[in-house]
């Protein structure tokens, strides 16, 4: 858990929680990060996604970096949509009520979790825009961050073959492509917007270029 402890007990350690309690939480959520069948979804993603969190701009920060902490907590790829931040959600709850997290931070980081289902924020949810912003801050990256970010979510879904996953993955990216905006927040749209419309554009141009 080393570099990320200290981001942990900031987040979850304040209502009391023994320190035993807190590390052992801490290291099994960092653990589940690290399952050998993830190759994007990994305590890297989580690190990126701690960093790039506006949680300046959050009404909640505290339930927004919880929600990050747990967001991608159980992942499956061969899950239906919506089924493992359901599943998130659900272990985030059960683990912050034994942390003495109140149960209004429970019910905020289980909403904030589901949101990753689609990244679709409210225009007033503020720590919504955060948290989706945060998620989706890889599509915007630099080209090779870009490439690898492509080649390890590939691999997770390396059961597909070359045609299933040509055609779900440009669907992904023309569903992507087609919003108004990627980015929810201001500064996400500043920092992110262009490079990631034209990642995504990219990509499904290699993809449909394929034989």
């Amino acid at each position: 858990m080393t570099g990320l402890a200290g981001r942990w007990a900031a987040a979850a350690g304040r209502w009391g929680a023994s320190p035993d309690e807190l590390e052992r939480t801490g290291a099994a959520l960092v653990a589940r990060y690290a399952e050998p069948h993830r190759r994007y979804h990994t305590v890297a993603h989580l690190r990126a996604v701690l960093g790039h969190l506006f949680v300046d701009l959050a009404d909640d920060p505290v339930g927004v970096s919880l929600a990050a902490w747990y967001h991608d907590a159980v992942y499956d790829p061969r899950a239906a949509t919506g089924v493992n931040e359901a599943a998130s959600a659900e272990l985030a709850v059960g683990e912050l009520a034994r942390l003495g997290a109140p149960g209004a931070t429970q019910a905020a980081v289980a909403r904030l979790i589901e949101l990753t289902v689609d990244h679709r924020a409210a225009p007033d949810d503020r720590d919504g825009a955060v948290v989706c912003d945060a998620d989706l801050a890889i599509l915007g990256s630099g080209g090779e961050a870009y490439a690898r970010y492509c080649a390890a979510v590939r691999e997770e879904f390396g059961w597909l073959t070359a045609d299933e996953w040509r055609a779900g993955r440009s669907a992904v990216l023309a569903r992507l492509l087609d919003r108004p905006r990627l980015y929810a927040t201001a500064r996400g749209r500043a920092r992110w917007e262009r490079r990631a419309r034209a990642n995504l554009a990219g990509e499904r141009a290699r993809l449909l270029a394929q034989p």
